[in-house]
């Protein structure tokens, strides 16, 4: 088990650094040269790789379920992160390389995407039913805390001095383009112990058999849609707020710096500082999941979300911005670690990683709607914050759809 929220610490570098905070704010900022049209260009970016994860993650999904191994998908993709996270090293400040990096981060966010889906799947051999929420919450509340030494670790030693660490200098941006070093890095340290101890037999069947096999049990799963509407109304409901929350990890440094003005550093200080709330909100509700139930939490979290998610959209002043940043982010952690053992507790458990999958098509189905929204709203206006009024928008709706879930084990 700490093997495997090991891995939730390496996974939380690349999502904070690359995909939230840091590098998005770099590409934005000295890349594109336009922190609006810049946003804009990233979120199409985050879309088309958002399209990619939904067309592959049941297909890879149902592939693991017949192999019955998930050791090989996590080396592969996680390798994939790792290098990509380093190639972005390369990324000058200037816009000649912008669609390359685009591309770059594009397919790194599909393998990470893809490497999470299969984490996700060892969830149900590693605790029982009664304590899988408290697991969840667990990997999650380390993941915030991977996040927040990671920042801090990239704020101290490149983003802040004037002379960071190793000599770099702040010509062509070394002291930024390093932090994507210091990811690759992080991501195999801390993903390597769970790669090491995970014990897993011979595969059940070959790859192609696999992939045959299990194509034909996805198409009759997607077939046995209509006997188990419980389970669907779960994945549709989740996959509309998962679109807010994603929308807000894709765009979240971006709008911090385009409509609020706020330099690298400040933004590394903000995402330390909502990584530790979202950190606190995934331990205290760790324990109301398995008290209360996953539904209960996950519905009490999307009302928090709501709640912060609006006065965010109209505050003017930045110190008003960054209290109600951290009060949302307190209900982040909570909706994605109370998703995830919902999903476990109302899935079969021969069909957990196939159900990850559709948990992947399903949320990515509709999560490359977020960043495409906020892109198009944003150059449509010339606003940011009417791009980012699709986040609320989508948590209401997700909430709703939940309301019609009944919480018992399909099939």
């Amino acid at each position: 088990m700490l093997a495997w929220c090991l891995y939730d610490v390496g996974l939380a570098a690349f999502n904070t650094v690359i995909v939230t905070f840091v590098f998005p704010v770099y590409f934005a900022k000295a890349i594109w040269g336009d922190e609006t049209s810049g946003s804009a260009a990233w979120g199409f970016a985050m879309g088309a790789a958002g399209i990619a994860v939904a067309i592959l993650s049941p297909v890879v999904g149902a592939i693991a379920d017949q192999q019955r191994r998930v050791k090989p998908f996590l080396i592969f993709f996680g390798s994939i992160v790792a290098a990509a996270s380093a190639g972005l090293w390369f990324a000058l400040p200037d816009r000649s390389n912008a669609i390359w990096v685009l591309l770059v981060v594009g397919a790194s966010a599909v393998a990470f995407e893809l490497a999470f889906l299969f984490y996700n799947a060892l969830l149900p051999r590693l605790a029982p039913p009664a304590k899988l929420g408290r697991l969840s919450g667990w990997g999650w509340s380390c993941a915030y805390l991977g996040g927040i030494a990671c920042l801090a670790l990239a704020l101290v030693g490149f983003v802040q001095p004037q002379q960071a660490w190793f000599g770099l200098s702040h010509d062509k941006a070394e002291h930024i383009r390093a932090t994507t070093l210091l990811v690759a890095a992080w991501y195999l340290v801390f993903t390597l112990p769970l790669l090491l101890i995970l014990r897993e037999g011979k595969p059940a069947l070959s790859i192609g058999a696999a992939a045959r096999k299990g194509m034909a049990r996805l198409r009759a799963t997607l077939r046995e849609a209509r006997s188990e509407p419980n389970l669907w109304r779960f994945l549709l409901a989740s996959a509309l707020y998962r679109d807010g929350l994603a929308t807000v990890f894709a765009m979240g440094g971006l709008y911090a710096a385009g409509t609020f003005g706020m330099a690298f550093d400040k933004v590394v200080l903000l995402a330390i500082g909502l990584n530790i709330a979202a950190g606190i909100g995934a331990i205290l509700f760790a324990w109301l999941d398995d008290f209360l139930g996953s539904k209960p939490t996950v519905r009490l979290s999307l009302i928090g979300l709501i709640a912060t998610g609006v006065p965010l959209l109209l505050v003017e002043d930045t110190t008003m911005f960054v209290v109600f940043a951290l009060a949302l982010s307190l209900f982040v952690g909570p909706t994605q670690a109370a998703s995830r053992s919902l999903l476990v507790r109302l899935s079969p458990p021969e069909r957990t990683a196939e159900l990850f999958g559709l948990y992947g098509l399903t949320g990515r189905a509709f999560t490359f709607l977020g960043p495409f929204s906020f892109s198009l709203a944003t150059t449509a206006t010339g606003s940011q914050r009417v791009g980012m009024s699709v986040v609320v928008a989508f948590f209401v709706l997700g909430w709703a759809l939940l309301e019609t879930v009944r919480v018992q084990r399909s099939g």
